[in-house]
């Protein structure tokens, strides 16, 4: 064989072998860590006018909240007025359960990650927000609000971990994650009573509730969805299905028991 005639045939061979062999992402999907739903690439969801609103609540009586001890460091401990409380169980009187992260597991596709940052604050040796949610590829901006040193350690299980030290205030780490994951916990190893959670999904269709705990998702086109409820110390509620018309808004209710 000429050398014309073995050039062309390595070239033809090169790209059969290019065009035979999808990339790791493209088979495993979007399915993966908990948030995604199905295992296949969902098409991209246009944004609609439907929505869905609730309220999250515990049954029977929530645990008390550690107060936090910040002795260990003076800087921290002088931002506050007085001691303040862990976030793991925020509830009140009526038993409004805070920091619960509700979204729509299946039914809602993807759709492009905002170029926006989510900025995940520490301030006074505590973050803010405590939990928050953050569509896969949307940048994150870690910030330390505080004249003492900090550290991110990002313990996410689908996604890559990650432990960086901020040693001066005002100092910004930006961050990304590749896959849905549902919820992903961070702590500060500087300070032990630092902690956060984020839920990380492919759609905008999700919120965390307020002091009285209630949610709204909205712009959601029409269709059937379900929806989970996920909590950092109850886990994942019982899932609910919910058919939406256009314009529509629904209300779907969550319980957790108290342990």
């Amino acid at each position: 064989m000429d050398s014309r005639k073995l050039t062309a045939f390595l070239l033809a061979a090169s790209l059969m072998a290019f065009t035979g062999c999808g990339s790791k992402d493209e088979d495993e999907g979007f399915g993966q860590g908990g948030g995604g739903g199905n295992n296949t690439v969902a098409a991209t969801t246009a944004l609609g006018t439907a929505s869905i609103t609730g309220t999250v609540t515990l049954s029977g009586k929530a645990p008390a909240a550690p107060v936090i001890a910040m002795d260990a460091d003076p800087v921290c401990k002088s931002q506050h007025a007085t001691s303040p409380k862990d976030e793991l169980v925020t509830a009140d009187a009526k038993g409004n359960l805070a920091n619960v992260f509700v979204y729509v597991k299946d039914g809602a596709g993807s759709t492009a990650a905002p170029a926006t940052p989510v900025t995940l604050l520490q301030k006074g040796c505590m973050y803010s927000p405590h939990v928050f949610g953050i569509q896969v590829g949307q940048p994150l901006e870690i910030v330390n609000g505080d004249p003492t040193l900090h550290n991110i350690h990002c313990m996410a299980v689908t996604n890559d971990a990650f432990n960086v030290g901020q040693p001066s205030q005002n100092m910004a780490t930006e961050k990304k994650f590749s896959k849905p994951e549902v919820l992903v916990k961070f702590k500060c190893d500087v300070h032990s009573w630092m902690h956060c959670c984020a839920g990380v999904v492919t759609n905008p269709f999700f919120s965390v509730t307020g002091a009285d705990g209630a949610y709204k998702i909205s712009q959601l086109p029409k269709g059937t969805y379900t929806l989970v409820a996920v909590h950092e110390k109850y886990g994942e509620s019982q899932p609910q299905t919910v058919t939406l018309a256009d314009g529509a808004s629904q209300a779907v209710n969550f319980t957790f028991a108290a342990q």
